[in-house]
């Protein structure tokens, strides 16, 4: 088991979401929460391995010595040519909320006369694991799904509201979460993650 880890996030949902699955391999978990004076990076890329790289090193170069994990994940709606996709979190502009994101999610499903039609859909989930601002490796994973006509569901976070895992009929926010935990685009990619680290 190693040390110590740290989240290249201020998300507390994504951290402890991380931080459960990854508990039996680092004795210590913690995210950038404990490091105020860490700004925060200008994701700039146009893939999310671009934008989970860019994350991890800048956090490494200020942690030095340090692991830092980064991710950086989304939602890919097929009706949409695979938006919001790198802008998911930022899908409505500049002052989004998760709930103004769905929002908008739905109402240009709605435009295009594809929100009644579940249209198929994917979260997509990146890994960057850096040290000293150098990436040691990049893990992905995804999980399919469709798009539900409204939202449903009190749990989760981002879009789960909307998104309805293939071989399920309720949204991520509606199924327990360690149902999602097991399923979701995340633990795919730290699953991935996790292999990889015991190959090194």
């Amino acid at each position: 088991m190693q040390k110590k880890l740290i989240i290249a996030t201020h998300n507390a949902h994504k951290t402890e979401e991380m931080r459960e699955m990854l508990k039996d391999h680092f004795k210590e978990i913690s995210d950038l929460s404990s490091f105020p004076e860490i700004p925060e990076a200008v994701e700039n890329g146009t893939s999310f391995a671009a934008n989970a790289n860019i994350k991890a090193m800048e956090a490494s170069r200020a942690l030095r010595g340090m692991l830092v994990l980064a991710d950086d994940s989304g939602l890919e709606v097929d009706a949409l040519q695979g938006e919001p996709g790198v802008n998911s979190a930022r899908y409505s502009g500049s002052e989004a909320s998760d709930a103004t994101n769905r929002a908008a999610l739905l109402d240009c499903l709605e435009k295009i006369g594809q929100r009644s039609k579940k249209p198929s859909a994917r979260f997509r989930c990146v890994l960057s694991l850096a040290t000293d601002g150098e990436v040691l490796g990049n893990y992905e994973g995804a999980v399919e799904g469709v798009i539900a006509a409204r939202e449903s569901g009190e749990g989760g976070f981002g879009y789960d509201s909307v998104f309805i895992p293939d071989g399920y009929e309720d949204t991520f926010a509606e199924l327990p979460p360690g149902v999602k935990q097991a399923i979701s685009h995340r633990a795919r990619a730290i699953a991935a993650f996790r292999k990889g680290c015991k190959a090194q």
